[in-house]
């Protein structure tokens, strides 16, 4: 809890790693929240629709793109 108080103050620069983690949190909710929609059962046809299929495979990117910045460390972002 400390870590993070310490970034909100702006005591400590944001590392890539944290970015990281941030970015490809952000593709998980995406692919999660698509599929909680679907699973919801929201809108009249069953199935992934395009649409869908378009926003999963978005978020599938968004995932993939924030994995690589994991492993470059604790090096400010």
């Amino acid at each position: 809890m400390r870590h993070l108080l310490d970034l909100w103050n702006g005591r400590k620069p944001i590392t890539k790693r944290l970015a990281g983690i941030g970015v490809a949190l952000a593709g998980l909710g995406i692919v999660l929240g698509v599929l909680a929609v679907d699973f919801a059962g929201f809108g009249k046809e069953t199935g992934l629709g395009p649409s869908q299929r378009l926003a999963i495979a978005g978020g599938v990117t968004v995932l993939l793109a924030g994995l690589p910045l994991i492993a470059l460390g604790d090096r400010p972002a």
